[in-house]
């Protein structure tokens, strides 16, 4: 039976995107341009201070602005799963969300929703809402409903930190389910995943201590068999960490679609240190190796749209510029037919550095460009409280980069892939007889018949939940193939350009 995921959970149908023309000859050239908008710091906190933020916006030419309304399991907004932050915002019914999208849709600019992925929290007072998560799953709770990450040596707060652990299924699914809440309510042209990964505070630069939560060890004792205790070195269990965050991000791109496909994805991706080249290789990096990032290979799998790269690198200092441009080379060398938006820290650097940043990240052949952040554009702003240096360092880096590297304005690049779709994806879950989840079971997708392309070997997250993305369209069988299964089960689903085709396999 096939049919879209949206209907299969009761949403709307999304209209086909309208395929663009070409663009007229004195349309915009395609380059994102955009900043990061923190909310640590002033941008939407009232109505006064969003109409300022797209003012600034639009005086840099920004055609997207990434704005933080997920700091800590909390929102920046009053109608999502997550609940409203304690933040000092205006009083409700003042919306910041809401309010931003307003203002900049009207000046022609995009809104993404920039949220934090596992940040669960980090003061020492608990938050207000008794439905937030550091509450309900935090340090009181037990089993599976105890959400928090631990670290291998029983840590699991540092200072005020509090994480989730990826690996523990019931908060992947509220994370995914507060994703598409806001989503769902709001008209945000995107979501932009921050801390998508391990946590720092880790005993070593190429290993991350994290994922030792019960649940956590659990699963990977069910996955492999193992009855010992893995060092955070251990390979095994850190490719089976990788994995728990890549699975979060592929349920998240795929009910993103489900709710509307025109909403783009995008990831801050880890560039901590040197470039691939300097290590052998995107293996012996430090995202891939002391956060578990696989940001390269979701590029490569088609779950993101988008990666804004978190290419924070002092270009006064010889090493970092050298760090930097690594990076750029293998930032473009990686997207693999989707968009890379190089993200400089523009706090580390003054503005005749950011500016030489700017101009190296269009020379290197980046589909854009996004400034961190907004409140602070220069070692000077991030030096003073007074905010009207902030405003005077934020309107000269205005008029530096107007005057050189976007004197010319521009328009958001278009997601071909969702556009003009030419591939579709299957999604669905594994069903066990007796009714528990079909977790980390393993599955085939085979193209049968005309159907091109190779068989792709998959594997169900901890609710029995699968997808491929990326699908030449076409009939596959989709077979369990789990050893331990007293059986094998399989069943065919026909896939079609643009859409999502469900697929439910019964595990004997």
């Amino acid at each position: 039976m096939k049919r879209s995921l949206a209907a299969v959970l009761g949403l709307a149908m999304v209209p086909a995107l309208t395929l663009a023309g070409p663009a007229a000859a004195d349309e915009p050239e395609e380059q994102w341009r955009g900043m990061w908008v923190d909310a640590f710091n002033v941008g939407i906190y009232t109505p006064e201070q969003v109409t300022g933020l797209v003012t600034d916006a639009q005086a840099l030419g920004a055609n997207a602005l990434v704005v933080q309304i997920g700091r800590r399991f909390d929102c920046f907004c009053n109608d999502a799963l997550y609940p409203r932050t304690d933040a000092a915002i205006d009083p409700a019914p003042y919306d910041p969300l809401a309010e931003v999208i307003d203002a900049a849709h009207a000046a022609g600019i995009e809104v993404h929703a920039w949220i934090n992925a596992t940040t669960l929290w980090n003061s020492a007072t608990p938050p207000t809402s008794g439905d937030h998560a550091f509450n309900a799953h935090g340090f009181d709770a037990t089993g599976g409903d105890r959400w928090l990450n631990q670290r291998y040596d029983g840590v699991e707060r540092v200072g005020n930190n509090a994480y989730i652990d990826p690996a523990n299924p019931a908060a992947v699914d509220y994370i995914v389910d507060a994703v598409t809440s806001i989503t769902n309510t709001y008209d945000v042209d995107g979501v932009n995943l921050d801390y998508i990964r391990y946590p720092d505070y880790n005993a070593g630069e190429f290993q991350n201590d994290w994922g030792y939560s019960e649940t956590s060890l659990a699963r990977f004792a069910a996955e492999t068999g193992r009855t010992d205790r893995p060092e955070p070195v251990d390979a095994e269990f850190s490719q089976w960490r990788r994995d728990q965050v890549s699975a979060l991000v592929r349920k998240i791109y795929v009910e993103m679609y489900a709710t509307d496909a025109s909403d783009r994805l995008s990831i801050n991706g880890i560039t901590y240190a040197y470039g691939p080249v300097s290590y052998g290789g995107w293996e012996g990096t430090r995202p891939y190796t002391n956060v578990l990032q696989d940001w390269h290979g979701w590029l490569d799998e088609g779950i993101i749209d988008t990666i804004t790269a978190m290419n924070y690198k002092r270009e006064w200092v010889p090493e970092q510029a050298r760090m930097f441009d690594e990076w750029n080379d293998a930032l473009v060398d990686y997207a693999a037919g989707r968009h890379v938006v190089n993200g400089p820290a523009l706090y580390l650097n003054e503005i005749p550095d950011s500016v030489q940043q700017a101009q190296d990240t269009l020379d290197a052949g980046f589909d854009g460009w996004m400034g961190y952040s907004y409140a602070n554009v220069s070692i000077t702003a991030t030096a003073s409280s007074d905010p009207a240096v902030k405003t005077a360092e934020r309107a000269a880096l205005t008029a530096a980069l107007r005057g050189d590297v976007f004197a010319a304005d521009a328009r958001v690049p278009e997601m071909e892939w969702k556009t003009s779709p030419t591939t579709g994806i299957l999604a669905g879950t594994v069903v066990v007889r007796d009714g528990s989840a079909a977790d980390q079971v393993d599955l085939v997708i085979h193209p049968i018949g005309r159907t091109p392309g190779e068989r792709i070997v998959l594997r169900t997250d901890g609710t029995g939940w699968f997808a491929a993305v990326d699908l030449a369209p076409g009939r596959y069988r989709v077979e369990v193939v789990e050893a331990s299964a007293t059986g094998t089960a399989s069943t065919i689903v026909r896939v079609d350009a643009g859409e999502i085709t469900e697929a439910s396999v019964r595990a004997r």
